[in-house]
């Protein structure tokens, strides 16, 4: 961990009130800590990730960097673009002066129900820890603290709040904790984000898991900040739990006061914490007097504009192609789907960020093929729920695009304000929004429609009153449903649809919100906008298909959304949304020479991939996804993305499907045999393995030798010979994988991933590669890390089933290993 000195930090602890102390351990708002200017300490300023820097406001006027959803960048395997993905999240955050990214999510990919799926890496521990310890390097490295969160086993999101995850000591070591491990201990991560889950019957921020092994075995000496509203009683205070967010209410406070004075609370557990605070002050430069290291200038908006789409490029793998791609200067392309024009950049929840700007896949198309003809279809309904207005569609009383908001307090005017978006979101107390008795939309609206009226909708947890051209079309009063999760709803609150009589060509619209809050304290969001098509199913799939037969290529862009994937709810389906299926089999019937493109943060089912002669999983690949899809189509980049996990071909076969607790407990039954894991141990053969994906060129290993004994001393290093079969430059990943050859006292994987190295050629060249097998790859744990002695095979592989070659590495017994020796051993392949 890195030096700070502590002795300095410990003089300002010494001036501090009781009072003073405490304060500082819950936060001053939503966002940020409580300031001491008396010891020259500002607030800290956080901000939710992980794709993103939206900062301390959720506002179109002050836009973010989009990335790749973390998934997306997963699937590259690539541990320099992760280092860059993180810096430029850092410069994200240095240039919205925030000084904590709420990320990386780390937590296992249980199972593909999963709701925030698309915000963590893999289902593999070794992969994602391996990939979040760049991704904390980078974010670092612009003197911004990252948080590896949640801490730990909060792999789903049904009962999030309450539910008790039961899982066995052996799984807890070598799945779920090894995922935060290397990104503590090498990444040095400055902050860990306890979860809101039990696990083993105590909730996070309560755990003994806040000690060891956080602290006591990994040495970590950041802060532990909760989930928001996760610290709920004074219990956490006695544990290393750090900061309570958000504030400036909390289960700590006055209570916790009175709890140090009573004798219960030991002061010295109040000072470590503060010591830990001050501490991150220190690193992020929020201390006034102490030396720390300027942060770096931003990075210019059109290099992360660039590295956006290398990332999305990186990330998109190429599950199936009969030839053709990359397609050949084709005169005429149908561009199909509702995901084509509603570009589905990110997941729902708070990982939501605002870009500037979005290109979409019509327009990456149709600017990769200025010679082609292309043309639009919508084909199927995706959308659930209501979309933004169109930009250039509402206008305020001056004409200028956007509306008037108004706030007002009783009969005063609190504030007015321009805004070009058509909702807002507020979190904090202070905020106009949650000062306000009545906030008012006002705008003239011109839809693209001869209709008498046109539907319209809102949403928020309100009492409401519309009115069109200064008459009241609808009110009424919008509540929460008795199982709608808190938080998610400040996102997805509930909503109503009207119809605005149109006078002339437009219409002028007056909609008055009441809030009514929620559970999430001040947090609220409002909005109008547009429901979805009312046009028949039947028309909008025979408009693709006579697009797709007029064309000489087709491209259907299939997609989740927003409200399908997100924070607060699990999926209950992998089925594409609408009638998405169905479209696709009806343009492949059209037109042969189709391009299917999978935009979704999670594996969905394909059941007509047979059919497809090309599919390409794109995830949630970030603002720049219709530049990096026509620079792919074109052939000007290669797809080089690998699976980071396993894609069912459907739902009856899924060796890990549980995310609803029972009684409260959801239990990890299948204890280390998570993912690819399960499924080699099963019968059942999913649509694409582990670590799969297609490229541009083809690959094979050559030769393959192993160097070294594996011990706390020296690693082992696997050395392969890769040969570039193919005609043009490509890249792959080499991926080694180890089984157990002689019996085994331990109920071990069939198979698991110890290792891994992207491999660039040249068409015909062959290159020589090095991939580190750390000591712990060979490890279990029983109450510490112990190494079977015996005969193992060390697998180089294309995936987790795609074997080209194997070496037998013998392994002399070890352990059980101490807590220096399990450090030393950490690597996991970095």
């Amino acid at each position: 961990m890195s030096a700070i000195n502590d002795e300095v930090l410990r003089t300002l602890c010494d001036q501090l009130s009781l009072e003073e102390k405490v304060q500082l351990l819950t936060g001053r708002d939503s966002w940020s800590t409580w300031p001491l200017p008396r010891i020259g300490l500002r607030s800290i300023v956080m901000s939710d990730g992980p794709a993103g820097v939206r900062g301390d406001t959720w506002d179109e006027r002050s836009p973010s960097l989009n990335l790749p959803s973390p998934t997306a960048a997963a699937a590259s395997w690539n541990r320099d673009l992760m280092r860059r993905y993180g810096q430029a999240l850092g410069s994200e955050a240095v240039r919205k002066a925030v000084d904590v990214l709420l990320g990386p999510t780390i937590n296992i990919q249980r199972t593909p129900y999963g709701g925030r799926h698309f915000e963590a890496f893999s289902e593999d521990p070794v992969l994602t820890a391996a990939l979040a310890t760049e991704y904390v390097r980078g974010v670092q490295s612009f003197g911004v603290g990252a948080t590896p969160k949640h801490y730990v086993a909060n792999d789903s999101e049904t009962e999030r709040f309450t539910v008790d995850v039961h899982v066995g000591e052996r799984a807890l070591r070598e799945v779920y904790l090894l995922a935060f491990e290397q990104p503590i201990v090498e990444g040095d991560a400055w902050l860990v984000m306890s979860a809101y889950n039990s696990i083993n019957g105590v909730t996070a921020s309560e755990n003994p898991l806040l000690e060891s092994p956080l602290n006591s075995e990994w040495g970590f000496d950041g802060v532990v900040v909760s989930d928001w509203t996760a610290v709920r009683s004074l219990q956490s205070a006695r544990m290393p739990q750090d900061l309570a967010m958000p504030g400036p209410r909390s289960a700590w406070g006055d209570a916790l006061v009175r709890a140090v004075r009573a004798g219960d609370i030991d002061l010295d557990a109040i000072d470590r914490k503060v010591l830990r605070i001050l501490r991150l002050a220190t690193r992020v430069g929020a201390l006034a007097d102490i030396d720390t290291p300027q942060k770096p200038s931003p990075i210019p908006d059109a290099e992360l504009r660039r590295f956006a789409r290398e990332a999305a490029i990186a990330g998109s793998v190429l599950l199936k192609n009969e030839g053709l791609l990359p397609l050949s200067a084709p005169d005429s392309i149908a561009v199909i789907g509702e995901g084509a024009v509603i570009a589905r950049t990110q997941g729902g929840g708070s990982a939501t960020v605002i870009p500037a700007a979005v290109v979409t896949p019509l327009e990456g198309i149709s600017s990769a093929f200025p010679q082609a003809a292309v043309t639009w279809a919508h084909g199927a309904v995706v959308q659930q729920g209501l979309a933004d207005l169109v930009d250039g569609t509402f206008t305020a009383a001056d004409g200028t695009p956007g509306m008037t908001v108004r706030y007002f307090t009783g009969e005063r005017l609190l504030s007015e304000e321009h805004r070009r978006a058509s909702g807002i979101v507020s979190f904090d107390g202070s905020a106009l929004a949650a000062r306000s008795d009545l906030i008012e939309m006002h705008f003239r609206y011109t839809p693209s429609t001869s209709q008498p009226t046109v539907p319209l909708g809102i949403a928020g947890l309100c009492d409401y009153e519309i009115f069109a051209d200064e008459e009241v079309i609808a009110s009424g009063e919008l509540r929460l449903r008795p199982d709608d999760d808190p938080s998610a709803a400040v996102l997805h609150p509930p909503t109503t649809t009207f119809a605005a009589p149109l006078t002339g060509a437009a219409v002028d619209l007056r909609v008055q919100f009441r809030p009514k809050l929620g559970e999430m304290g001040d947090a609220m969001s409002f909005r109008i906008g547009t429901p979805p098509t009312t046009r028949s199913s039947a028309d909008l799939l025979a408009e693709a298909v006579a697009a797709a037969k007029n064309a000489q290529v087709a491209v259907v862009v299939v997609s989740t959304s927003a409200e399908v994937e997100s924070e607060g709810f699990d999926r209950d389906s992998l089925a594409l949304p609408g009638k998405q299926d169905e479209l696709v089999r009806a343009v492949l019937d059209a037109n042969p020479n189709t391009v299917v493109v999978v935009n979704a943060g999670a594996p969905v089912r394909l059941p007509w991939l047979e059919d497809a002669a090309a599919a390409l999983a794109m995830w949630f690949p970030g603002q720049e996804f219709g530049d990096a899809l026509g620079r792919i189509l074109a052939g000007t980049d290669e797809p080089s993305g690998r699976l980071p996990m396993t894609w069912p071909a459907d739902e009856t076969s899924l060796p890990v499907a549980t995310v609803t607790p029972r009684d409260g407990v959801l239990r990890y039954d299948e204890g280390v045999h998570v993912g690819y894991r399960a499924w080699l141990r099963s019968d059942n053969t999913p649509a694409f393995p582990f670590g799969f994906g297609l490229g541009y060129t083809t690959w094979d290993v050559t030769s393959a030798d192993v160097i070294g004994v594996p011990s706390p001393e020296s690693d082992l290093s696997a050395m392969a010979s890769v040969s570039n079969i193919g005609t043009r430059r490509g890249s792959t990943v080499i991926q080694c994988y180890l089984e157990r050859i002689s019996p085994s006292a331990v109920d071990r994987p069939k198979r698991w991933l110890a290792g891994f190295e992207v491999v660039s050629a040249e068409a015909g060249e062959t290159v020589t590669v090095e991939i580190t097998i750390p000591s712990r790859a060979f490890a279990h744990w029983s109450g510490g890390w112990l190494i079977e002695g015996g005969e193992y095979r060390l697998l180089f592989a294309f995936s987790s089933v795609d074997i080209r070659a194997e070496r037998v590495v013998t392994v002399a017994a070890r352990g059980p290993v101490g807590v220096e020796d399990a450090q030393d051993m950490v690597g996991l392949g970095a």
